[in-house]
This record gives structure tokens, C-alpha cells and sequence, in this order.
């Protein structure tokens, strides 16, 4: 598929999902890193779902559903980590329609770690690093104790493995944006979360939104 197909198409997707805020220079960059993607997933696992030629499931699920999420961005959030970044969304695509936030995508696979770096690099994101590392290994970096105004969570088991980082990373008031089919079950999430909002996204998904209380 060529450049200017990818773009009509993806242009296409973000306007059924009433995902329209996309500016033309970030949608230029959305389409950058689907090709990156591709051409890293040929040699390297980084999704299951089919990019060459790419599926409409794809293009929801990598790029509108990201930037669907932009409108749950608050004016004075300045910070994102993203923990189990593996092929970089929905971190990317959030960075990229949010450019002012900074990012720190957490992987502990060396070789998605890498991808993760190439795309920073060749997509030009500002104030955005990769941390290869399990995220639980990260709770001895002072730096990053209640740093982040968002932490993003998408295909990570929900358990006090998680929990414990995402408590420790989030400043108080902070959020956590979790995409899925569902929300985390309640008995696993801290009483120190509550449901802030829930926002339907392409598909059977959703974006649960919890706001850490205290």
C-alpha cells in the first residue's frame, strides 16, 4: 500500500471514530510509525494483528484508538508512562497527538526496546525515552516516584505486580488510562482508584479512565 492510501485510509478510520482533533502534520507522523511497524514486524514479533497489507482492525486498534484517547488529556497534564510498551501503542500515537507530554515507555524485551528507540529517533519525538525494563524493577528510581500525570496500561495483567509501580509512578490526582475490551476487575484495583470516566473506542474496546484518590 502506498504512503498516500495509508493516509486516505487511516484519515478515513479517525473520522468514523469522531477521532477528528488529529492535526495534518500528526497525521503524516501516525503513518510514519504504522510503516515503521511494518517493516520491523516482518523480522520482529510485534503484533499479531496484520499490517502489510493492514486491516481495518489494525488501523483502529494501533492509531484511532490512541488518538480517540487524546480527548481525555487534561490541560495541564505535562507526563506519560507507558508500561509494557512492546510495539509502541498506544504510547506513540498518544505522544504524537500530545507532543507536550513526556514520555517514558517501559519494555523489558530488549529487541521491542529497540524498535521503540528507532521509532523515537526516526519519527523526531522530543522528550520521549525507553527504559528496558520490568516495570516492578523501576520502583527503586527516586526520579519517577509520583512523576507522571498518566500512566498507560494496555495487555498488562492486572495484579499487584502492576499495581505497585503504577501507585508508586502516578503523581496524586493522576490517572490511569486502560485500554481493553474491559476495565480491570475491582478486587484488584487499590482503593486508593476510583472510575473517573469510561470512553468507548472503535470496536468492541474502551478506555477506562481511574483517578488515583490519595
Amino acid at each position: 500500500m502506498s504512503a498516500r492510501d495509508l493516509r486516505s485510509r487511516v484519515q478515513r478510520r479517525l473520522q468514523k471514530a469522531s477521532a477528528t482533533q488529529i492535526r495534518p502534520e500528526h497525521l503524516e507522523q501516525l503513518c510514519a510509525y504504522f510503516g515503521l511497524l511494518a517493516n520491523w514486524n516482518k523480522r520482529l514479533n510485534l503484533t499479531a494483528l496484520s499490517l502489510d497489507p493492514p486491516t481495518d482492525e489494525a488501523i483502529d486498534r494501533l492509531l484511532v484508538e490512541p488518538t480517540a484517547a487524546l480527548q481525555a488529556i487534561e490541560p495541564g497534564d505535562e507526563s506519560l508512562i507507558d508500561l509494557g510498551s512492546g510495539g509502541g501503542s498506544p504510547a506513540i500515537p498518544m505522544k504524537i497527538g500530545a507532543p507536550q507530554l513526556k514520555l517514558v515507555m517501559v519494555e523489558a524485551k530488549a529487541r521491542k526496546s529497540a524498535f521503540l528507540r528507532d521509532a523515537i529517533r526516526q519519527l523526531g519525538l522530543a522528550d520521549a525515552e525507553v527504559e528496558n525494563s520490568r516495570f516492578e524493577n523501576l520502583l527503586t528510581r527516586s526520579e519517577l516516584h509520583e512523576a507522571s500525570d498518566i500512566v498507560s496500561v494496555r495487555a498488562v495483567r492486572p495484579d499487584r505486580q502492576l499495581w505497585n509501580p503504577v501507585m508508586a509512578f502516578l503523581k496524586p490526582g493522576g490517572r490511569v488510562f486502560w485500554f481493553g475490551s474491559s476495565g480491570p476487575d475491582t478486587h484488584v484495583v487499590p482503593p486508593e482508584f476510583r472510575v473517573a470516566s469510561t470512553l468507548p473506542l472503535p470496536g468492541s474496546s474502551q478506555l477506562i479512565v481511574l483517578k488515583r484518590v490519595s
